[in-house]
């Protein structure tokens, strides 16, 4: 019987329907739609199994128009939703088709539109199947992945603000198609998936079957391989966290000198752990040999997906990869908030279009100066940032506000110009200047008198 007593047609393969029945779900469900077999079948089947309960099923599909027949692909995912009453939901994205892999573009463009689509606790349930995770796993052996990357594809984990599960890694894919074929339902085949230019092609059509003809027992095999270097993984993962806790000064900042004192494996675990699986391949020698030893005026640096590796004084950074900042000068006006990179700014007033302070922002061009105490003498901003210990890669980032004298009047939220700030009189401006959530903030609310000066 399945959840709510209803007994499965003898269509339904009792292999396929047993994983989605044991899911411990009980809010929102949905299913990643494509419109190729693998998902049609996921569809008939979680409709089955949750479609019982009102407004819990839908379906997402992604349209990245690569292909002449993208929007037949559509057409047959809303064509199957409306026959089974899932609402649907289609996200049309754009994807760069230079050079490089476009599978890779792909890919990640569909994940962020899942990343960003799942609500707080909606689950999006996948298609992948046996077959998916052996090629992966000899895809990933050929490209050199260590422990992590052999673990092969995760059966769950979080996504967004939701959870993503593949029920059927352990299903073969040919139960997909004997499940197909007995519902008659449609679906449609991807031109692509027959082209072996692509590599993952070229593994799945003339490799594995060679492989498998050779080793029947090969996907179950390299399942068995992908679950002890998911062990082991696990295990790496457990001293990574104990060794950053030891090193740590924040969560984007560890000291070099324990880093060095750790051997070259501890060293690479430490680090691509740290790096949160965004840098794709493992770490060489050389690059973290570089990180850590190059000579001290240098500005060593490994970049990743989501975040970049740096060393200044006595410290490796982790970077998360965040919005540029604009490109060029504005000028403030009353009450528009201008967002510049990791900053929100708004000139506020109180005192109508009365002696509104001619204010421009613009960004480190080179050889500005500043007095940053009042009647003191006049400074290079590029030896206060120093002593700041601003680190080098967010000096440029930083937003500078100059009065139309061209007077510089604030850094940022670092400082700004003493005898401006912390006035409360009914004429004043002043200048909130904000960082956005997640960076360490520090508020400045500057005040410009309002009269000549």
């Amino acid at each position: 019987m399945t959840q709510g007593g209803k007994r499965p047609p003898d269509t339904l393969l009792p292999e396929l329907l047993a994983p989605l029945e044991a899911l411990a779900v009980s809010g929102p469900v949905r299913v990643a739609l494509s419109g190729g077999l693998d998902s049609i079948v996921l569809l008939h089947l979680a409709h089955h199994v949750f479609g019982h309960r009102p407004g819990t099923l839908s379906a997402l599909h992604v349209n990245h128009q690569l292909q002449p027949d993208a929007a037949g692909f559509e057409s047959l995912c809303r064509e199957s939703c409306d026959q089974l009453g899932v609402p649907l939901e289609v996200v049309h994205v754009q994807v760069d088709t230079g050079p490089g892999s476009i599978e890779t573009r792909a890919r990640d463009a569909r994940y962020q539109v899942f990343s960003a689509r799942l609500a707080p606790g909606e689950v999006l349930l996948m298609a992948h199947h046996r077959d998916d995770q052996a090629e992966t796993l000899l895809f990933r052996f050929l490209r050199g992945s260590g422990v992590r990357g052999l673990a092969g594809i995760p059966d769950e984990r979080p996504l967004g603000r939701g959870r993503l599960i593949r029920p059927w890694l352990d299903v073969p894919r040919e139960h997909l198609r004997q499940q197909a074929r007995a519902a008659g339902w449609e679906w449609a085949e991807d031109p692509t998936n027959a082209d072996d230019r692509f590599d993952r092609n070229f593994l799945r059509h003339r490799i594995l079957p060679a492989l498998q003809e050779r080793w029947p027992q090969l996907d179950r095999r390299l399942l068995a391989s992908a679950r002890a270097c998911a062990e082991s993984a696990e295990l790496a993962d457990l001293l990574a966290q104990t060794q950053f806790d030891q090193l740590q000064e924040g969560p984007h900042r560890i000291r070099l000198s324990g880093l060095r004192a750790l051997p070259m494996s501890a060293c690479r675990n430490l680090l691509q752990w740290w790096l949160e699986g965004s840098l794709g391949r493992s770490l060489g020698d050389d690059e973290i040999h570089d990180l850590l030893e190059a000579p001290e005026d240098a500005s060593p640096e490994i970049l990743t997906g989501e975040f970049a590796l740096r060393r200044f004084q006595g410290h490796i950074y982790r970077i998360p990869r965040r919005r540029p900042p604009l490109a060029e000068d504005q000028p403030l006006v009353p009450d528009r908030v201008i967002q510049d990179g990791d900053f929100r700014l708004c000139l506020r007033g109180r005192c109508g279009d009365n002696g509104i302070p001619h204010l421009r922002l613009a960004h480190r061009q080179g050889g500005e100066r500043f007095r940053p105490a009042a009647g003191g003498q006049s400074r290079p901003l590029k030896k206060w940032l120093q002593e700041q210990q601003i680190p080098p890669w967010e000096r440029d980032r930083l937003p500078l506000v100059f009065r139309d004298n061209e007077e510089l009047v604030a850094v940022a939220d670092l400082w700004c110009k003493p005898e401006l700030a912390g006035g409360q009189a009914a004429k004043h401006w002043w200048l909130e200047i904000r960082r956005e959530p997640g960076v360490p903030e520090r508020v400045s609310e500057m005040t410009f008198a309002s009269g000549p000066d």
